[in-house]
């Protein structure tokens, strides 16, 4: 059982239940990984645009933004309370207020160009961070730039990256596995190939299933 469990995990950079999610997927391994038995989790994320007609330049507030898609005016504010809520239940400090919207499709070409270099669970990170919490520019070439630097990569091959579009195919390539599974809502995490977990599900329902993916494994010699 040297084999680490995969898990492939689809989100979007402006899904606040992906960032939620994901804090909660760390603390199922967390709680999973104290087994005796416990098999390494290797994690793996894929692209997927909630709003890809999201404007890079879009000016207006949060709540303005969601009136815009369609969203009820009285409902917008009780409904990110409680997202804040659950986010802070799980050491988030989300800041809607100061939040920049921002089409998504040149940060997730950065987690790929990270994902080449080594670090792509740290850009994912760095980029959910900055967009829930900091209320930085995570839609444009300058903006994702800077937070490149902070992760270590050199800034001008970064701006040549993106200017680029050299990973583009690869986010494209991300959202069409994403159709061919059927998937239409993130965060959705396919653990070993075999197990889909729709939404941000509690820390026990994933240790849950990578426990029975390791009993499995047991019974079957792996």
């Amino acid at each position: 059982m040297s084999d680490a469990i995969k898990i492939d995990i689809w989100s979007d950079i402006a899904c606040p239940w992906c960032y939620i999610g994901k804090r909660k997927l760390e603390n199922g391994i967390a709680e999973y990984g104290v087994d005796d038995d416990a098999v390494p989790v290797q994690i793996e994320y894929h692209s997927f645009e909630l709003s890809p007609d999201t404007p890079v330049d879009f000016a207006g507030s949060h709540e303005e933004f969601l009136a815009m898609k369609g969203f009820p005016p009285e409902q917008i504010g009780p409904m990110l309370e409680r997202v804040t809520g659950i986010a802070a239940s799980v050491g988030l400090d989300y800041d809607y207020p100061n939040l920049k919207h921002a089409n998504t499709v040149l940060a997730h070409q950065l987690i790929h160009y990270a994902k080449a270099r080594g670090l792509q669970l740290e850009a994912k990170e760095r980029l959910l961070k900055a967009y829930f919490v900091e209320g930085r520019q995570v839609g444009t070439i300058d903006g994702l730039a800077d937070l490149a630097v902070e992760l270590g990569f050199d800034r001008d091959d970064v701006v040549r990256s993106l200017r680029a579009n050299e990973y583009l195919a690869d986010v494209r390539a991300d959202q069409n596995l994403a159709i061919q599974y059927g998937i239409q809502g993130v965060p959705f995490f396919v653990i070993d190939g075999k197990y889909g977990v729709s939404g941000a599900q509690d820390a026990s329902t994933f240790a849950q299933v990578l426990r029975q993916v390791a009993d499995e494994r047991v019974e079957v010699g792996q």
